[in-house]
C-alpha cells in the first residue's frame, strides 16, 4: 500500500504520524512511504533520516492525497485539505468528530474511509491509542494547572505543593479514567490535597488500592461536584465517553462560586469539553477568564511536548496501520474488531453510533456496507 504522512497543520502542532523507524518497518513489509518536508522536524526527526529509513519526500500535501490510499494524520484534517480526500481514500488520524460538525459533513460528502485513533477500542474496553496521549495530558493537565496559579498568569498565587507550615493547594479532578488518574498521581505527588470523582464504584474501588493517601475517592454526582469545586484551586476535566461529545460538568452558574483565580483544565476539549465555558484555545494563546476563573482549553495538549508525544503515539498506532496496510481496511475490520470499531465514516455513510446521535444523522451498521 502506498501510505502518506502529512505535515501537521493544527496551531503548535509538533507530532508526527510516523517516526522513521516506522518507515524503516514498512518499507521491510512492502509498503510505500510518502512523507511531507519537515513533517518530522518538531519531533526531532529530519527528511534525511525518512530517506535512509526508506520513504520518499514529498513537498506539498496535494501531492500525497493524490498518490496515497492511505493518510496519516495526527490531528483531524482542516478546512484546507477537504478537498485534498479522495474516494476511498483511507484516513487515519486522531477525529474526534462528535465535537466537529464541518469535519464530519466533509468526511460524509468525500466519501472515504475514515478510521479514528480515539475509538479503536479493545475489548476489555480500553482505548489503546488515545491512551498514551491521555497519560501525557493528565500529567500536564497539572503542570498547567499549576502554572496558571501563578499571579502573573492571572491566578491566585497558589502554590500546590504548600510549604512546611502553609496547607496544600486543593485539586479537582472529574474523572476516573486514564487521563484522571494521570492529573490525581501527579497531584498527589506535588502533595496536594487531591479530590478524585467517578461514577463508577468498581472504579473507584481500585483506585482505592492504588491512590496515595492524599486523593480522596468520591462518587460524582451533580451536588457533591458542585460543593467540591467551591473550594478547588485547580479543577481537571478528566471525563471520556469515547467517540461521544463529552458532558458539561461545570456549568456557568458554578463559576461565580468558585476562588476567584482558580483554575480549570479541560483535557476533554477534543470532544467538546467539560466544563460549559469552555472553548478550544492554543498553546500561543491559551488561557482566558469568566467570571474571575482561569480557563485552560489547549485542544493538543501534547504537542508541547511532541519529541515524548510522538514516540509514545506511534509506538501505539504503527501496529494497526500496518494491519489495515497489509490486509486492505475491510479484511482487517473483518478479523480485527478493535480495527472496526475505529472506523467513523465509511463512504458517505456514518458507522459511528455517537457521531450520528449528536448531530441526529442516519446510523449505518459497519456490517451492512461490508
Amino acid at each position: 500500500m502506498k501510505i502518506g504522512v502529512l505535515r501537521e497543520i493544527k496551531a503548535e502542532e509538533n507530532r508526527v504520524a510516523v517516526t522513521p523507524a516506522g518507515a524503516e518497518l514498512m518499507a521491510r513489509k512492502g509498503h510505500t512511504l510518502l512523507v511531507e518536508k519537515n513533517a518530522g522536524l518538531g519531533s526531532g526527526f529530519s527528511d534525511d533520516q525518512y530517506i535512509q529509513a526508506g520513504a520518499a519526500i514529498e513537498d506539498t500535501p496535494k501531492a500525497i492525497y493524490e498518490q496515497c490510499e492511505m493518510i496519516m494524520h495526527v490531528k483531524e484534517p482542516l478546512p484546507s485539505e477537504y478537498d485534498l480526500i479522495r474516494p476511498g481514500q483511507i484516513i487515519f488520524t486522531y477525529l474526534h468528530l462528535a465535537a466537529n460538525r464541518e469535519l464530519t459533513e466533509a468526511l460524509i460528502k468525500s466519501r472515504s474511509i475514515d478510521i479514528a485513533y480515539e475509538t479503536i477500542q479493545k475489548p476489555n474496553g480500553s482505548l489503546p491509542l488515545l491512551t498514551p496521549m491521555s497519560e501525557i495530558a493528565g500529567r500536564m493537565s497539572i503542570q498547567q494547572g499549576a502554572k496558571y496559579l501563578e499571579m502573573i498568569h492571572g491566578g491566585q498565587g497558589i502554590l500546590l505543593s504548600g510549604v512546611p507550615g502553609v496547607e496544600p493547594g486543593t485539586v479537582v479532578i472529574i474523572g476516573g479514567g486514564v487521563v484522571g488518574t494521570n492529573a490525581a498521581r501527579m497531584a498527589c505527588g506535588l502533595g496536594a490535597k487531591v479530590y478524585l470523582f467517578d461514577i463508577s464504584l468498581e472504579r473507584l474501588r481500585y483506585l482505592s488500592d492504588v491512590m496515595p493517601s492524599n486523593c480522596f475517592l468520591l462518587k460524582s454526582t451533580p451536588s457533591l461536584i458542585r460543593e467540591t469545586v467551591n473550594k478547588a484551586d485547580v479543577v481537571v476535566g478528566a471525563v471520556l465517553l469515547p467517540g461521544a461529545k463529552a458532558p458539561n460538568l461545570v456549568t456557568r452558574e458554578m463559576l461565580s462560586a468558585m476562588k476567584p483565580g482558580s483554575v480549570l483544565v479541560d483535557v476533554a476539549i477534543d470532544q467538546g469539553g467539560c466544563f460549559e465555558c469552555s472553548r478550544p484555545t492554543t498553546h500561543s494563546d491559551p488561557v482566558y477568564t469568566v467570571d474571575g476563573v482561569v480557563h485552560y482549553c489547549v485542544a493538543n495538549m501534547p504537542g508541547a511536548v511532541a519529541k515524548t508525544s510522538t514516540l509514545a503515539l506511534t509506538n501505539a498506532t504503527l501496529p494497526y496501520a500496518l494491519e489495515i496496510a497489509d490486509k486492505g481496511w475491510e479484511k482487517a475490520a473483518r478479523e480485527n474488531k478493535e480495527i472496526a470499531l475505529g472506523l467513523n465514516v465509511v463512504d458517505g455513510k456514518v458507522t459511528y453510533r455517537s457521531v450520528a446521535e449528536t448531530f441526529d444523522l442516519e446510523h449505518t451498521l459497519l456490517e451492512d456496507i461490508m
